[in-house]
């Protein structure tokens, strides 16, 4: 039997400890984030943010994944080369609920928030990420530049990040 796709709503102070134990288990899976921050519900609630959803289970409770949008600051638009309505951030979907179209339906909500005939949004991944990669792909969005993080891959590297506009 097939399971419905999850509800996707917006997120309340209420889920942040939900969203921390989903992170947990898609971090102890695919290590992302790469290393676990001192402070999991400060990294899933950054000083920009402006908006955030989560994925919950039938039981409306038990969180399935997570989408934010951050605010675009000037380097993201000049590196980028256009101007973006804001930066989709902390998508995660827990192994669990995988091919159930979680992280569309995330996404989905994420991209609706704006009107879509304004600037494109944005989003960056780490070349590690090659399901996420694909996931992109598959839904439109467009690569249109690569550059160096900040921060060290599994592999003890400066990550190679990706960067994609919506469709």
């Amino acid at each position: 039997m097939t399971r419905s796709p999850a509800l996707v709503r917006p997120r309340t102070d209420d889920d942040l400890p939900a969203c921390v134990r989903a992170l947990a288990e898609v971090h102890a899976a695919d290590r992302y984030p790469v290393d676990w921050p001192a402070d999991p519900a400060g990294w899933l609630t950054p000083d920009d943010l402006a908006r955030a959803w989560v994925a919950v289970d039938d039981d409306g409770r038990t969180v399935l994944g997570h989408v934010g949008l951050t605010r675009p600051d000037p380097h993201v638009t000049r590196l980028v080369g256009v101007s973006v309505s804001a930066v989709v951030s902390r998508l995660f979907v827990v192994p669990r609920a995988r091919g159930r179209s979680v992280a569309a339906g995330l996404l989905a909500a994420a991209r609706a928030a704006y009107p879509s005939d304004g600037p494109p949004l944005t989003l960056e991944v780490s070349s590690e990420g090659r399901a996420a990669i694909a996931f992109y792909e598959r839904h439109g969005w467009r690569r249109v530049t690569s550059s160096r993080g900040d921060w060290l891959n599994a592999a003890g590297e400066f990550a190679l990040l990706h960067h994609y506009v919506s469709p």
